[in-house]
């Protein structure tokens, strides 16, 4: 059979056909309009109260930085939505300077509606495209939202660009990054030695060379080249229940709200493909539990242990997907 070279199509051609498709995009998906997805919202409002429904406790700086809005617009946002009974604001309480924001219940009744909404205009669609090219669908809107994702984090300013650093997949050093990580925090307080940091690495770099996987992610928070923190999702198509592993983030980005993101991230990904999702840890970290209890995790069972090499009292938390 011969091979025919196909003329690439000029780079100029490609770009103004990507703009015409974006613009379609937000046309058909509503947003030139004055409410979003049914409701009596704004579009920009319609976001706040997902994120907030994904990430319940998330701060007002932490919302401004994943719907890229400044702190002004930020905060009109937020009183407006609290003005409406959509959302409360509760004392942080990791830092009583700052404040949480969760959805009321009148908040969490709309986000259901909002939710289906979207589903049944998502579903609609698929309904027009044929099957084997769904996935494809996917995987190149991911590659088109990521690459606009990282040039926007090019583009932010420092000091409030947390939410823009969290790259998704493998990056070159994460392995001994987020190894290193394990080992010095758990050697410090918990006395783990050379076997866990071993297991880390060793189950770690398994899972990212397996890397892109159906139903797995793995997330990273960087700042030049090296990895701070880590979140990933090792999940099993056929029984429909995800495994969160390797979440860990340095001491330097405590209560930046860092970690919060990484399973803002992770959860939005599980909602979409399973039915639950578990992890294990063990008793005595406090501030980690109250994160994933933030996020209707449930410590499901304990009992002694060693699967960490040193005997620890062992937690499984769960969680169904909304």
């Amino acid at each position: 059979m011969d091979l025919i070279d196909i003329p690439a199509t000029p780079r100029e051609t490609t770009i103004l056909e990507l703009r015409e498709f974006s613009r379609r995009l937000v046309r058909e998906l509503g947003f030139m309009r004055t409410t979003l997805a049914g409701s009596d919202l704004a579009p920009s409002a319609v976001h706040a109260v997902i994120e907030i429904g994904m990430a319940p406790g998330i701060s007002a700086k932490d919302l401004g930085n994943i719907l890229r809005l400044d702190k002004s617009n930020t905060s009109r946002q937020v009183a407006r939505l609290e003005a409406g009974g959509l959302v409360k604001r509760t004392v942080s309480t990791d830092d009583a300077r700052s404040s949480e924001l969760y959805l009321t219940p009148a908040g969490q009744k709309l986000r259901k509606k909002i939710d289906q909404f979207a589903t049944d205009q998502v579903s609609n669609a698929l309904r027009r495209v044929v099957p084997e090219d769904q996935q494809a669908l996917v995987r190149f809107l991911a590659l088109y939202a990521d690459a606009l994702a990282q040039d926007n984090a090019v583009k932010t300013p420092s000091g409030g660009a947390e939410a823009t650093r969290i790259l998704e997949g493998y990056q070159p050093g994460c392995i001994g990054d987020v190894a290193s990580l394990h080992a010095r925090f758990y050697s410090e307080r918990w006395g783990f030695g050379a076997f866990f940091e071993k297991k880390v690495a060793t189950e770690l770099a398994e899972f990212a060379g397996a890397l892109p996987a159906e139903g797995k992610a793995l997330w990273l928070y960087s700042e030049n080249g090296r990895a701070l923190a880590s979140l990933a999702i090792d999940g099993n198509n056929e029984t429909g229940i995800a495994h969160l592993r390797w979440f860990i983030v340095d001491d330097s980005l405590r209560g930046s709200g860092v970690g919060r993101q990484l399973m803002s991230h992770a959860m939005r990904f599980v909602d979409e493909r399973f039915s639950e999702t578990y992890l294990w840890t063990f008793k005595g970290l406090d501030a980690a539990r109250h994160l994933y209890e933030s996020f209707d995790f449930r410590l499901t069972s304990e009992s002694e242990g060693t699967q960490w090499g040193t005997k620890v009292v062992e937690q499984r938390f769960s969680r169904r997907s909304a």
